[in-house]
This record gives C-alpha cells, sequence and structure tokens, in this order.
C-alpha cells in the first residue's frame, strides 16, 4: 500500500473532516484499534499505520486524538491536536502557526474544515491548561476568542474555568453557599 499524497487525501477537506475520503484500509484500521483499546501498544501501531497510510486526514487525527485523551496521555492528545491545527491549516491556506492566524469569514460560517481547525485549537488549548502550560493555554484561548467571537464551539468555558482557578467556589454566582443549598441557616 502507498502512502497518500498529502493533498490528494484533503481533494474536498470538508467532505474529509466528516470523514469522507479515508482510504478503506485506514479505516480498518482505526475500527480494529477502537476494538483493542486496553491493549495500548496495539492499538497505537494500528492508529500509526492509519495515520501513514492518511497522513493528513482528519480523520486519522481524531482517532489518534480521542485514543490519547481518553487514554488520558494527555501530552500525547495535545501533539496530535498540534498535528491536527496544523493539518486544517495546510487545507486552508493559513499559517501553521494557530498564533498568526487572522479570523475570516470561514470561521464564522462554520464549514466543516476551519470548525476542525477551532476545535483542535480549542482541545489544545484545554490540554495545555491541563498539562499546568496555563500561559500557552491562554494565549490559544484568546486566539479562540478572536477566531470565534460568538463562541460557537463553547471555548469560553474553559476559559471560565481559568479564571475561577484558585478561588473558592462557595459563594460563587453558580455555586451557592453548601449551607443554604442544604437548607441550614446561614
Amino acid at each position: 500500500m502507498q502512502a497518500i499524497d498529502a493533498h490528494d487525501d484533503l481533494a474536498d477537506p470538508g467532505l474529509a473532516v466528516l470523514g469522507r475520503g479515508l482510504p478503506p484500509e485506514a479505516e480498518a484500521l482505526i475500527a480494529r484499534a477502537g476494538q483493542i483499546r486496553n491493549r495500548v501498544a496495539e492499538a497505537q501501531a494500528l492508529l500509526d499505520e492509519a495515520h501513514a497510510l492518511a497522513p493528513s486526514h482528519p480523520a486519522t487525527l481524531i482517532a489518534l486524538y480521542r485514543f490519547h485523551f481518553y487514554g488520558n496521555r494527555l501530552r500525547a492528545a495535545r501533539d496530535v491536536g498540534e498535528r491536527a491545527i496544523a493539518c486544517a491549516a495546510a487545507a486552508l491556506g493559513l499559517p501553521a502557526d494557530w498564533r498568526r492566524v487572522e479570523a475570516d469569514a470561514r470561521f464564522r460560517a462554520l464549514e466543516p474544515m476551519p470548525r476542525f481547525w477551532l476545535f483542535s485549537l480549542k482541545g489544545y488549548a484545554y490540554l495545555s491548561a491541563r498539562l499546568g502550560e496555563l500561559d500557552v493555554g491562554r494565549a490559544a484561548l484568546a486566539r479562540l476568542a478572536v477566531m470565534d467571537p460568538e463562541d460557537k464551539v463553547g471555548h469560553r468555558v474553559i476559559g471560565d474555568v481559568l479564571a475561577r482557578m484558585g478561588r473558592d467556589d462557595l459563594g460563587y454566582e453558580d455555586c451557592p453557599d453548601i449551607a443554604t443549598a442544604l437548607g441550614a441557616a446561614p
């Protein structure tokens, strides 16, 4: 089997995000990896093989991301998120560095590939924060605010969590004092 050229597997980038255009061999490898996901090394090898068959197809990156994310391998998931951002940027003709991407109408329309870019950056922001790289997470969230000012991909909730870090939730507007919530006199 030959690897697919980075541009050939994205003949229609929007459809690729929806899973179309994925070589059947890669699809079968992803399915098999899902069946044996608890055997991490074997599942990882299958996903890596699927990705090698279709290196710029979003479905292989999504499968890798989910595998690592749900396996609590957050650094590996974030690394895949970076690759997904670069993949979407290439398909959209944008700079590979998300910090240099400027807003345009494609992001407001939320077509599949711009949405993939936004969700990939959202995941990257979340994972950066979870990994303790708060400045990186906040910078990614700031870029998301520029790219998606209407918060269509739900990035503000991550910013809200970061803003509340280190504060006691009791008495916060969406977390009333426990004594009041239990009906006891304050």
